[in-house]
């Protein structure tokens, strides 16, 4: 699953791309994690329209979002038959602007297993869109909170070796027919497919992007350019034993 990902270029950039109205201002972001708001771009009025959502999908009828579990990834193979996602489907599909996403490979076994991090992106460097769906859900108060999240199927040949699901990548050229409201489950299922295997290259990162407070460019610097870990120091004696860091900070599993 995609449980972390970013938008780096500036905002100009991303309107000209996906054609909304609104001229919002954003700072880069190198670690969106779930929960948080995020750029969704989807049509209103004829025509498409920027807004921020809850990345974290709660469907309409659930009473209470504590006792619902955090949907971030919505798979493709039962999005149709699910009452969660099925109407949503339909009627709110929606584009996900992204430059790059992370993904993790589970290496070794027994206490000897880690965690490495890869940075998928496209290597012109240059934005892209998961196919999403969204809804408002409505709180018993009366408020509302607008929630978000994209869609996997199975990886292609570039992730397969890390990961084996994928966020779908919409064919610019298919955005148009996915926010398309009178689209056809027919029509709209034939965009989603893995994505070619030439459109991203993936890039071993270190492991700062576990961190949500870890968010500027240098968690995207690839393996081969991080400063070299100092040596570590000859243990004392009666020293206490180092413990391992988390695997993350509290966000839920990446995996």
């Amino acid at each position: 699953m995609c449980g972390r990902y970013a938008i780096t270029l500036p905002p100009e950039a991303m309107r000209d791309t996906f054609g909304y109205r609104e001229q919002p201002n954003f700072p880069p972001r190198y670690n969106i994690a779930p929960t948080q708001p995020v750029p969704v771009v989807r049509p209103h009025d004829g025509a498409r329209q920027f807004m921020l959502m809850r990345w974290g999908f709660i469907p309409g009828w659930v009473k209470d979002p504590k006792d619902f579990p955090l949907v971030i990834n919505i798979r493709i193979e039962s999005a149709a038959e699910k009452p969660s996602f099925r109407n949503a489907l339909t009627r709110r599909r929606c584009l996900l602007p992204a430059d790059a996403f992370y993904e993790w490979r589970r290496s070794g076994t027994g206490k000897q297993a880690r965690n490495e991090a890869f940075l998928f992106r496209k290597p012109d460097r240059n934005l892209f869109a998961f196919a999403a769906l969204w809804e408002t859900w409505h709180s018993p108060d009366g408020s509302e909170i607008d929630t978000v999240a994209m869609m996997t199927g199975p990886a292609n040949g570039t992730m397969a070796p890390i990961h084996h699901r994928s966020p779908i990548i919409l064919d610019p050229r298919d955005h148009d027919a996915w926010l398309d409201p009178q689209a056809t489950s027919e029509q709209t299922g034939r965009l989603l497919k893995p994505p070619p295997d030439d459109l991203l290259e993936a890039v071993a990162i270190g492991n700062a992007v576990n961190k949500v407070a870890n968010d500027a460019a240098e968690i995207q610097l690839p393996l081969a350019e991080l400063p070299p870990e100092e040596a570590p120091e000859e243990p004392k004696r009666h020293a206490r034993k180092a413990t391992r860091p988390p695997a993350d900070d509290g966000q839920g599993s990446l995996f």
